[in-house]
């Protein structure tokens, strides 16, 4: 059931959304060649803890790590390792939670580690402008596959292929909620939008082909071929005055 939240909730999922876009940004901070993705994971939960909220993927399915942080090929699901070490060149993508007062924010960015390729750079870029493409499809009459279908659209312009395994989701006291929000889709398909809404839109995108695979620790997906890959996310609320971006506290992030 597609749980509707009113003005107080969405309120509340926006400091709870502030805290994980923070994190965000803190951990930008520390991105370069030679640190740990156990380094950034710590960096994160000590600010999540340090705000007065708890990391929503530590032990959330038997997760490890208080974020998912993945590198290069890795789509998603990474576990913090303090063998995994950024080297320039690399994109790491860092999937962050945090529960705060009863509600959870779920947040994604893809950076950069010093200068990376060309292909490298057009496919952070394009996966960004994907999750705009599908928030603009994010209105009341509006249905699901109607975002879906403008975040596909766009990225197979783009010449990239977006993951189909995995998809976006209602998010609120659960992290994950109904609906999910697939990242393709057929316009005018699936839930109608309502005030009231709050969805985590998280465009996963392929530089190669759409398959990927599951490692055999249990958690990071990579993809299939060996391309590259880019994730970006934020938690977003539809109310009577348009779409409210709980997880973005950054012009310009």
């Amino acid at each position: 059931m597609i749980q509707i939240k009113n003005s107080l909730q969405i309120a509340a999922m926006k400091e709870a959304g502030r805290i994980t876009g923070e994190a965000l940004l803190v951990a930008r901070e520390h991105i370069k060649e030679g640190v740990s993705t156990k380094q950034l994971d710590t960096v994160i939960r000590h600010h999540i803890e340090r705000c007065g909220g708890k990391p929503s993927f530590l032990g959330l399915y038997g997760f490890p790590g208080s974020a998912c942080i993945s590198i290069n090929d890795e789509v998603i699901h990474g576990i913090p390792s303090d063998q995994r070490i950024l080297r320039e060149g690399d994109i790491v993508k860092i999937d962050v939670g945090a529960f705060y007062k009863g509600y959870h924010g779920d947040s994604a960015r893809t950076f950069p580690v010093g200068r990376v390729s060309e292909e490298a750079a057009a496919l952070i870029a394009a996966t960004k402008q994907s999750f705009y493409e599908g928030v603009a499809a994010f209105k009341l009459g509006n249905r699901v596959g109607d975002i879906g279908h403008a975040i596909d659209s766009y990225i197979a312009g783009c010449g990239f292929s977006v993951v189909r395994r995995y998809v976006g989701h209602g998010i609120g006291r659960s992290v994950h909620e109904a609906p999910d929000v697939p990242n393709y889709g057929t316009p005018g398909r699936g839930p109608r939008f309502m005030e009231g809404m709050v969805l985590a839109i998280e465009p996963m995108v392929n530089a190669g082909a759409l398959e990927v695979r599951e490692m055999p620790d249990g958690w990071t997906v990579k993809t299939a071929d060996g391309h590259l890959s880019a994730h970006y996310e934020n938690t977003v609320a539809l109310t009577a005055d348009g779409v409210l971006n709980l997880t973005e506290v950054e012009v310009g992030e």
